[in-house]
C-alpha cells in the first residue's frame, strides 16, 4: 500500500484550485460572464467537475483581484474590468513596461532579441494583408519576450496580468491596419533600443508605445466596445 503523500495532497488542491481560478478569471475577462452576472458555485463546479470547496477558494483569489465581489449570504458578483480601470491598467503599464524595458537592455538573449525580430517581420506582413487575429497574437508575443527579458518574475508577472485584463478590449478597438502598422513600427523601435542596450530609449519608446496603444483605444470605440456588450 503506498505511503499517504500530505505534499501531493496539498499540491494538488492548489493546483486544482488553480485550474478553476484560471478558467474564470479567463471567462470574466472574455466577456463570457458579464457585470454584475452572478456566479453559481455549483454549475461552474460541474461544468469543470470539481467540488465546490476548489471553486470557493477561486472566488475568494478572483475577489482579491477586483474581478468579482462576494456579498455574505448572498453570493459572488463579476464586477470585471471597467473603463475606469482600463485607464487605469493603461497609465500604471506604462510605467511598469519603461522599466521591463530598460531592464531586457541587460538581460535579453540572442534566443529572445531573435525572436523579437522575427516577431516584428511577421507582424508586418500580416498588418498590411488585414490578417488582425494573427496580429494580436504576435502583439501578445511582443510583449511577452520583453516581460521574460527582464529578468524579474515579479515584474514579468504583473504586467502578464495586465496585459490579460485587456485583451477582450484590445481585439476589439485594434482591428485596423494603420494601428497595426504604427504599432509594430514602435515595437521595432523598442527592440532596437534594446539591442543597442540604450534603457534610456528602451523606457522612453515603451511608454509611450503604451499611452499611444490607450489613446486610440479611446479614438476607435473603449466606451462602445463596452456599451455594445
Amino acid at each position: 500500500m503506498q505511503g499517504y503523500d500530505l505534499k501531493q495532497e496539498v499540491t494538488d488542491k492548489y493546483s486544482l484550485r488553480g485550474r478553476v481560478f484560471n478558467k474564470v478569471r479567463e471567462d470574466i475577462l472574455s466577456g463570457k460572464y458579464k457585470e454584475n452576472e452572478e456566479l453559481k458555485e455549483i454549475a461552474i463546479g460541474e461544468e469543470l467537475g470539481v467540488s465546490r470547496t476548489p471553486v470557493r477558494e477561486a472566488f475568494r483569489q478572483l475577489e482579491l483581484e477586483g474581478l468579482i465581489q462576494i456579498i455574505p449570504n448572498k453570493g459572488a458578483y463579476v464586477t470585471g474590468i471597467t473603463i475606469e480601470d482600463v485607464k487605469d491598467i493603461y497609465m500604471i503599464r506604462s510605467k511598469l513596461e519603461g522599466l521591463c524595458a530598460s531592464w531586457a537592455c541587460e538581460h535579453i538573449t540572442k534566443e529572445q532579441l531573435e525572436e523579437m525580430e522575427e516577431n516584428i517581420y511577421l507582424a508586418k506582413f500580416h498588418a498590411e494583408k488585414g490578417h488582425f487575429e494573427q496580429m494580436s497574437e504576435l502583439d501578445s508575443r511582443f510583449h511577452e519576450i520583453m516581460y521574460e527579458a527582464c529578468n524579474s518574475k515579479m515584474l514579468e508577472h504583473l504586467l502578464k496580468d495586465f496585459h490579460q485584463y485587456v485583451q477582450r478590449v484590445r481585439r476589439k478597438t485594434l482591428s485596423t491596419i494603420e494601428r497595426s502598422l504604427a504599432s509594430n513600427s514602435e515595437h521595432q523601435a523598442i527592440m532596437e533600443a534594446i539591442r543597442d542596450n540604450n534603457p534610456e530609449r528602451a523606457d522612453e519608446l515603451a511608454t509611450l508605445h503604451i499611452h499611444n496603444a490607450y489613446e486610440n483605444m479611446v479614438k476607435n470605440g473603449l466606451k462602445e466596445a463596452y456599451l455594445n456588450e
